[in-house]
């Protein structure tokens, strides 16, 4: 019982509950629902909505004609984890063992859940930057651990560094790196990268990344953590195929690192999902292995699909802060008159048909004063999508 009453007060900290102990309403699901019942265009959900590669697609289909539909060895098949070994040296110039220090994971969400239930203790302190992607408040209450954040100054969305020097002591267990970033796109420079890293060992901590944009980035070349000196020794590695080659419903991600923390992380994933995906882990695996022009093309199409929606978005009278990578733009809703996005978000929907999300939920309930009017966009969608919300935004009045 008083395991159950510590983790429901860290889970009310978190927003995950509510103070009666109800699940906390969540405004992913609210701006969903007032989408689908307005006809909005979803530009909250952070998802594709075309399919990936035709070769990854047809991979995926020979394989399940093929009878590869029961369990997968337990730490990802032998293909995939030399596919991954082979990426990350390819791309990346790390050169993770593919026998001991690679795990196929459900998606890069179960390889974080692994991660913070395996590598800390009730009372561990987790340090993010925030806003965070959402999971990780969570799975941070989850384990029992102290969430820390160090914040992104908006609107380039900067760290200060010695706010990070003052967060990151050594009751800091994890360190969870998020570049590039969501919700604010922002890719963290290498002066940051470094700082990080000695960091880490001044305080016996572990760098978690979370990389699943490597790929979707405009003007500059992703840096993983892992790639700095001597970051190797200390760091755990995050990634997944969903981004990457638009099959985010088939949630297979991964993580390399040294091989006794990844022999911990397994320890943990075993009893999440066990295994996952048989079928499309060959089909990752071909993925991995497509030229460049693959690459490169996609960070392009992006790309353009940022510079149209950022435009929309300026000419309908947002402060726009333009990401370094991903799928998402943050907008400045005061310029408007709005000092609680919150409120307008509610609006869009019925106002002009368009959904977004507002900011403030990728923060810690105690500091969402500092972003209470700031929206972030989707931009990952169809050109013919895109076209539609533009036409709308211009329908903007206020």
């Amino acid at each position: 019982m008083n395991a159950l009453a510590g983790w429901s007060r860290a889970a009310r900290g978190a927003g995950l509950l509510s103070p009666t102990g109800a699940p906390a309403a969540s405004i992913f699901s609210e701006m969903s629902a007032l989408a689908s019942a307005t006809g909005a265009i979803n530009l909250g959900q952070g998802f594709p909505d075309e399919d990936g590669p035709i070769e990854v697609l047809d991979a995926a289909r020979e394989a399940i004609a093929a009878g590869v539909n029961q369990y997968p060895p337990g730490r990802g098949t032998a293909d995939l984890r030399l596919a991954i070994a082979e990426h990350r040296s390819r791309f990346w110039g790390d050169t993770p063992d593919p026998e001991t220090e690679i795990l196929v994971t459900a998606g890069a969400t179960e390889a974080l859940a692994a991660t913070i239930l395996g590598l800390t203790q009730p009372g561990d302190e987790v340090v993010t930057f925030e806003p965070f992607y959402d999971a990780y408040g969570g799975l941070i209450a989850l384990a029992g651990a102290t969430h820390v954040t160090a914040t992104l100054h908006a609107p380039t969305f900067t760290p200060d560094p010695d706010e990070l020097r003052r967060v990151i002591t050594d009751r800091t267990r994890l360190i969870i790196v998020n570049t590039p970033h969501n919700p604010t796109g922002v890719m963290l420079s290498t002066e940051i990268l470094d700082l990080l890293v000695e960091l880490a060992h001044r305080h016996d901590a572990i760098i978690v990344t979370d990389e699943v944009y490597e790929h979707l980035t405009f003007e500059r070349t992703h840096v993983p953590v892992v790639t700095r000196p001597g970051a190797a020794e200390r760091t755990l590695t995050i990634s997944s195929g969903g981004k990457t080659f638009a099959t985010t419903g088939w949630k297979i991600g991964w993580i390399s690192g040294p091989a006794e923390l990844i022999t911990r992380v397994t320890t943990v994933k075993q009893f999440l999902s066990y295994v996952n995906g048989a079928p499309f882990q060959p089909a990752i695996a071909v993925g991995l292995r497509l030229p460049d022009t693959y690459f490169t093309g996609i960070a392009a199409t992006l790309r353009g699909r940022r510079d149209r929606l950022a435009a929309g978005l300026s000419a309908a009278g947002f402060g726009v802060s333009l990401p370094d990578a991903g799928y998402f733009i943050v907008a400045d809703t005061a310029p408007l008159g709005f000092a609680d996005a919150t409120e307008l978000a509610r609006e869009l929907p019925g106002k002009i048909g368009i959904a977004a999300i507002p900011v403030s939920a990728f923060v810690l309930p105690e500091h969402r004063d500092h972003t209470r009017s700031l929206l972030r966009f989707a931009f990952c969608k169809r050109d013919e999508v895109l076209s539609e919300a533009l036409t709308r935004l211009e329908t903007l009045t206020v």
